[in-house]
């Protein structure tokens, strides 16, 4: 069964499409929740009819509480945004007011998580990666998950310390840091797929992140808000405003998105951490 909540969703993003034309505003300047939304409910509607069960249908609390963990991660990485400078905005000056951009911002920002998992979820539906495994098993040592997480601080902290240098290794800094401590309290992790053989999982959050990267930066290129970017050494051949090389952080953003929300469950759950995949 298709939710009606779908079509909703087909109609926005399709306006949102066309509005990228004929500019009606405000609607023009609120394009990216607009489209996003509308995208979530599209896709989640799609998983519910292939599978019986999605996030907005089958697990609720779990879509809102997405939806705070989203804007409260993605103004943590604005904030980190402003010490490495890889990235700007234009175009948010057509609003009313600050607190009308701070909005926009925090409701555009709460689609971020949503997106991915989502798009994961349809993937690991479809079975896409089933088949895909690692040839040998292989164990997770202590010297392993300290040595992550070790080197998810230095990662964290090069960037800020050296911007122009080590901006990329904040895109794998958190997963580094936290999926580690998932995997020793017993919750998902993406490094316990090297016990059990199966890639499923983490080719599909990998492969989720890198369809709604792709999106991301093919809606903004026509929006009237927009991102822009400055990033050294790879700042040639742009597909849309974000240089070919750069996509190639968003395969790790989703693995380390995937790290912070089972991280943030188990911190309100403890061992009734709510799990997204199957």
């Amino acid at each position: 069964m298709f939710r009606r909540y779908g079509a909703l969703g087909l109609v926005m993003v399709l306006f949102a499409q066309l509005n990228f034309i004929f500019r009606i505003e405000p609607l023009a300047h609120w394009y990216f929740p607009i489209i996003w939304f509308g995208y979530i409910f599209l896709v989640d509607a799609v998983t519910f009819s292939l599978s019986g069960e999605s996030l907005i249908s089958s697990r609720p609390r779990i879509f809102l509480i997405l939806l705070g963990l989203s804007a409260a991660v993605w103004w943590a990485f604005e904030a980190i945004g402003w010490v490495v400078g890889n990235w700007y905005y234009t175009g948010l000056e057509g609003f009313g007011s600050r607190l009308e951009s701070l909005a926009f911002g925090t409701i555009s920002f709460s689609t971020m998580i949503p997106a991915v998992f989502e798009t994961s979820i349809l993937l690991k539906t479809v079975h896409i990666f089933d088949k895909v495994r690692l040839e040998e098993r292989h164990m997770i040592s202590k010297s392993l998950l300290y040595g992550m997480i070790f080197a998810g601080m230095l990662s964290f902290a090069g960037p800020l310390i050296y911007p122009g240098l080590f901006y990329p290794l904040i895109w794998v800094s958190f997963f580094l840091i936290l999926d580690p401590i998932n995997y020793m309290n017993r919750r998902p992790s993406i490094i316990s797929h090297l016990r059990d053989r199966r890639l499923s999982v983490p080719l599909s959050v990998y492969a989720g992140a890198m369809v709604c990267g792709f999106l991301w930066e093919f809606w903004n290129f026509w929006a009237v808000p927009q991102w822009h970017y400055s990033i050294p050494f790879v700042d040639f051949l742009r597909v849309f405003e974000m240089p070919v090389l750069g996509y190639l952080g968003y395969g790790p953003f989703g693995l380390e998105l995937f790290a912070m929300y089972h991280f943030f469950m188990w911190l309100i759950h403890q061992k009734r951490g709510v799990r997204l995949f199957k």
